[in-house]
């Protein structure tokens, strides 16, 4: 039964020929696409507030711990409160619904020997009470101070998982600490602690200092990111995961987090060097999504780099000057809306229920950035 959804989901899933090259999507089909992926979120909320579960289930020993689901719950659902606040009034009593899930969410735990999820949960809760705190529209809300704490204590969290950069896979024989330092395990981090000092929270420097040092240190002259913090780093075997085409789903969320962090590393030709070759290359990411075992697909892509790649390349558009954006935005624009699904819903990987959420996040907030670029 698992195999015939997920083979009748890899099917539903297969995107339309691309447009010619030049063809803008249309203003409003663009916001019509994000308005439907916000509708599907608004219809699919738990009843606790959350987004996602363990309904749908897909096999894989690392993912029945009942602290893994929690943890994917948390991140899930932060993703969608970011998505959701750049919603307007029509959003509003689905956040006032998930900011006290959010805030419970605060005591995640280590998920299992090896796969280390909560940094998901960590990472993501971070952000999105970061974001929340830094909105007008919850500056004089009654639960302020709560939000704070939780917020904070996410951060505390997240800085305590660190072991060079940050990652989310240890040995069972190591301490808590993940010992394998990932790129977009420190992107991730790297982002949410400047968007956390963004809203006034105090961070740890010395951790922000320390995860752009590994993103700077992960970087290739072809700009492609090493998967992980290596001694020595190099591009490997030339079907490798460390090649420039399958970095493409990891490269414009490091970029972003270097020019977020401080970083001298990444100036604008390099911004547009990598976003020019996000779209060149994008098929390695089409032919992943939808494939339900990580890392099967050409240059061991993952299927849930997909929707993660597409939302980190708007962060990435958003740090050109702006009158080179538009360009990059109508590109990026035409594929998202190619790729939604005909419910709303946008998902690139099998695992349970969370990915139609995670994506529909990643879809809409990378919808709204691009909007903001061809509006100006």
């Amino acid at each position: 039964m698992i195999v015939a959804w997920t083979l009748a989901l890899t099917q539903a899933s297969a995107a339309p020929k691309d447009a010619p090259p030049g063809v803008a999507v249309p203003a409003a089909e663009v916001r019509a696409a994000r308005e439907r992926a916000v509708h599907f979120l608004l219809e699919t909320q738990n009843a606790d507030g959350s987004w996602g579960g363990a309904r749908n289930a897909s096999y894989n020993d690392l993912w029945e711990n009942p602290e893994t689901h929690e943890a994917w719950t948390v991140a899930t659902s932060g993703l969608v409160v970011m998505a959701l606040l750049g919603e307007g009034e029509g959003a509003q009593a689905a956040l006032a619904r998930a900011l006290p899930r959010l805030v419970s969410g605060t005591a995640l735990k280590r998920c299992s020997e090896w796969d280390m999820d909560d940094f998901w949960g960590y990472a993501y809760g971070l952000q999105a009470l970061a974001r929340v705190l830094a909105d007008p529209r919850f500056a004089a809300a009654p639960q302020h101070a709560e939000l704070e704490r939780a917020a904070r204590t996410y951060h505390d969290k997240l800085v305590g998982m660190r072991s060079g950069g940050w990652g989310y896979y240890a040995n069972a024989e190591d301490a808590w600490r993940p010992a394998w330092t990932t790129s977009f395990g420190s992107a991730t981090a790297v982002l949410a602690l400047v968007d956390a000092r963004r809203a006034g929270l105090a961070i740890d420097e010395a951790s922000l200092h320390a995860g752009v040092r590994a993103l700077e240190l992960c970087r290739l002259p072809t700009g492609a990111y090493t998967y992980s913090l290596e001694a020595f780093p190099s591009p490997g075997p030339l079907e490798g995961i460390d090649q420039l085409k399958p970095s493409i789903g990891r490269t414009q969320a490091c970029n972003a987090a270097l020019r977020a962090g401080g970083s001298k590393a990444i100036d604008d030709a390099a911004l547009a060097r990598d976003l020019d070759a996000f779209f060149e290359h994008h098929r390695f990411l089409q032919i992943a999504k939808g494939r339900p075992i990580p890392h099967e697909a050409y240059y061991r892509v993952a299927s849930y780099f997909f929707w993660y790649g597409h939302w980190h390349a708007a962060l990435a558009i958003d740090e050109l000057p702006e009158a080179r954006r538009a360009g990059y935005a109508a590109q990026l624009a035409r594929l998202v809306v190619k790729n939604q699904e005909a419910d709303g819903s946008m998902w690139d990987h099998v695992m349970h229920d969370y990915p139609r959420f995670y994506g529909t996040a990643y879809g809409v907030l990378t919808l709204q950035s691009v909007e903001h670029a061809l509006a100006r």
